[in-house]
């Protein structure tokens, strides 16, 4: 017991003695890279700081460093973490390695830029080691030697295989089956069988010299060859000149079948009764089958047709089936359909077996002539793709299946009755925006003023200023030809005589094109950006205080965006899924402060319309109307009538703006 406890004690002292010698060694790179920039770049690194911080963000910190020292520092956003520190006389570069040991960071260096992150200490993955089975033979003598503890059949068949140059495969449903064996120089085709024997297997040797490895269950049906020195597989070859059936009458086909013949319950044995007829040239199978295994179906169709097969597995399963004028090929695709077999036809030699045997499975490219492969193989039903891998080349439009025919001759079907022409839609919009304004100014203006002289306009608007001596003259050519002497104004003294009306019209009128599949979504953003400044203000140092202003320049942006989304039906109407969002900068004058950002005024719908193909439609009109009256005068004789004209100024505004989106979809095939 006290010897453990000291081994553990041992044991942790040296991975902490490991692992502060990797620290000390990462540490140690750092400042080794750190001084080389000094030398070559980034001169700052040398230079001393005085500055004391209390709860000051470790962003904000290494930000005022770099700008105080002309340094280019990163700093990773997930650093959150606050400073309290005081340091006086101290170089920058052993301030940034102080950091680094007590906050555990870490530095990754491009050429002069240092980013900071947390650091991250790295996982050391086991690396995966395959185990080596333990196969050895003489080519000489053909003496195999085996020593298999738990391995895996297919591994152990692939490594026979490659040693042997003898092709040893596996029946479907044995890849992870494990061996546990040992034999010493055996003759290859005992050594196999004893092998298979102590693990509950069987091998069967092909007439092309291939070595079958199946389990005892798939192996039962099978003929012992000669020699005994293997199992011929279930190969078979049916008479070409079947005699017809003596159990059936001759009152059916041409050939005496009668489908209305009273056959066995279900209750009772299995039957098979077949017909093949060739007279036409073509050999037509006539099947009643009735809980009868499928391999015989098979088995017993392909002798009185005199079709050659071969079956790589066990067909398992029953079937009971009625069927007339089939051919062998269709016969296959009803009984295999939603099983896990399948069939393929070479040169007169049907291959039966699992959907997953090599040798069964078919390559098919299908290359699509209108619509391209964005989400093809979603649209393709789950059923249909289960066993058949796809893979898609864009450069050629095309997908590769790979699996049994029957399946890709489904999805072949499909992906043909879908790949039909995607109609394009050109959508004309026009955007019209009518703005009015009326502004009347009219009223009398008096005061002091130096140096003012007479000036104005009489023509289109009224708007004059009299100075003194202007208004001097006036009042002395008055009082020249009467008695009464009205009197002079002083020098200062002006008048101002304002009787204005202005009108605008504008009127903007924008008619962008879009084009788009049926379906897809057209975009057009149109609009303007304006940049405001924010500053901002450090202050580093507790003795001599620095401080740094830092002007940033935001960005705000008005956009005018219209997404449109056409959906082309089949009596050539058109749905449109509309989506308008319209914004702009207000006026200087309504801006709260100097530096603070524009303001923005929004417009935002949705619709969704119908129309005929290239007929016009008003989406929306936005009607904005706008009054305003303002004015200033003397109290109480500004609002008695005429004499208001005279003592006060007034201003009157009225504005209109009117926005009216015009859409027009063509539909192009």
């Amino acid at each position: 017991m006290l010897r453990n406890l000291l081994i553990t004690i041992l044991l942790c002292c040296a991975c902490n003695f490991v692992n502060a010698q990797s620290t000390s060694a990462r540490f140690d790179s750092l400042e080794v890279r750190l001084n080389a920039i000094a030398k070559q770049g980034a001169p700052g690194l040398n230079e001393q700081i005085d500055f004391s911080v209390s709860g000051v963000s470790i962003q904000e910190f290494l930000r005022g460093i770099a700008e105080a020292h002309e340094l280019n520092i990163n700093i990773d956003p997930q650093l959150e973490f606050k400073v309290y520190n005081n340091f006086s006389k101290e170089s920058v570069l052993n301030v940034i390695m102080f950091l680094v040991r007590e906050y555990d960071l870490d530095i990754r260096f491009t050429g002069s830029i240092m980013s900071f992150t947390q650091y991250v200490v790295p996982v050391n993955r086991p690396v995966y080691v395959p185990k080596d089975i333990d196969i050895k033979y003489s080519s000489y003598s053909s003496l195999l030697s085996l020593d298999l503890n738990n391995d895996t059949l297919v591994l152990v068949a692939r490594k026979i295989t490659q040693i042997t140059k003898r092709n040893v495969i596996l029946s479907s449903g044995l890849e992870n089956k494990t061996l546990s064996v040992y034999i010493e120089e055996m003759p290859f085709d005992a050594a196999l069988n004893k092998m298979a024997y102590a693990n509950n297997l069987k091998i069967i040797k092909t007439d092309d010299n291939f070595y079958v490895i199946k389990s005892i269950t798939e192996a039962e049906n099978t003929l012992v060859d000669a020699n005994n020195t293997g199992f011929k597989p279930t190969y078979g070859l049916g008479n070409p000149n079947p005699a017809p059936d003596p159990n059936l009458q001759n009152n059916g086909y041409n050939s005496g079948y009668n489908p209305n013949q009273q056959t066995q319950s279900a209750a009772q044995q299995s039957s098979i009764r077949c017909f093949v007829d060739d007279s036409l040239g073509v050999k037509r199978i006539h099947l009643e089958a009735i809980n009868a295994p499928i391999s015989d179906v098979l088995k017993t169709v392909a002798a009185k047709a005199g079709l050659k097969y071969f079956m790589y597995s066990e067909i398992k399963g029953n079937c009971t089936s009625f069927v007339t004028h089939a051919t062998y090929s269709e016969l296959l695709t009803f009984l295999l359909q939603s099983t896990d077999y399948t069939f393929k036809e070479e040169n007169g030699l049907y291959l039966i077996g699992d959907r997953k045997i090599e040798g069964l499975r078919t390559h098919k490219v299908l290359q699509l002539r209108y619509r391209s492969l964005d989400n093809i193989q979603e649209v393709i039903p789950a059923e249909l793709k289960k066993g058949v891998e796809i893979k898609e080349f864009k450069e050629l439009n095309s997908i590769l299946l790979s699996g049994s025919l029957p399946q890709i001759n489904e999805i072949e079907a499909f992906i043909n009755s879908i790949d039909k022409i995607v109609p394009m839609v050109l959508i004309e919009v026009i955007i019209m925006e009518v703005n009015k304004s009326r502004t009347v100014t009219t009223g009398i203006t008096a005061g002091l003023k130096d140096s003012v002289t007479t000036s104005g306009t009489f023509l289109p608007g009224l708007d004059v200023t009299l100075s003194s001596k202007t208004i001097n003259d006036f009042l002395g050519s008055l009082g020249a030809n009467n008695a009464i002497n009205i009197g002079q104004v002083n020098s200062d003294f002006y008048v101002r005589l304002s009787a204005l009306e202005a009108n605008s019209n504008v009127e903007i009128k924008s008619t962008p094109k879009l084009s788009t599949l049926n379906g897809h979504d057209a975009t057009m953003t149109i609009g303007r950006t304006s940049y405001y400044s924010v500053e901002t203000q450090n202050t580093i140092g507790s003795l001599t205080t620095n401080t740094i202003k830092t002007v940033q320049w935001n960005s705000v942006q008005a956009n005018q965006t219209i997404t449109i989304k056409p959906l082309v039906s089949g009596d050539d109407q058109v749905t449109l899924n509309i989506e308008v969002n319209m914004t702009d900068f207000l006026p200087p004058s309504q801006q709260q402060t100097t530096n603070s950002p524009p303001n923005t005024s929004t417009s935002q719908f949705k619709s969704i319309v119908r129309v005929k193909n290239e007929e016009m439609v008003v989406l929306g009109g936005l009607e904005k109307i706008q009054k305003s009256q303002s004015g200033s005068g003397i109290p109480i004789l500004s609002r008695i009538p005429v004499l208001k004209w005279i003592f006060s100024s007034r201003t009157k505004s009225k504005s209109k703006s009117i926005t009216v989106i015009f859409i027009k979809p063509t539909i192009i095939y």
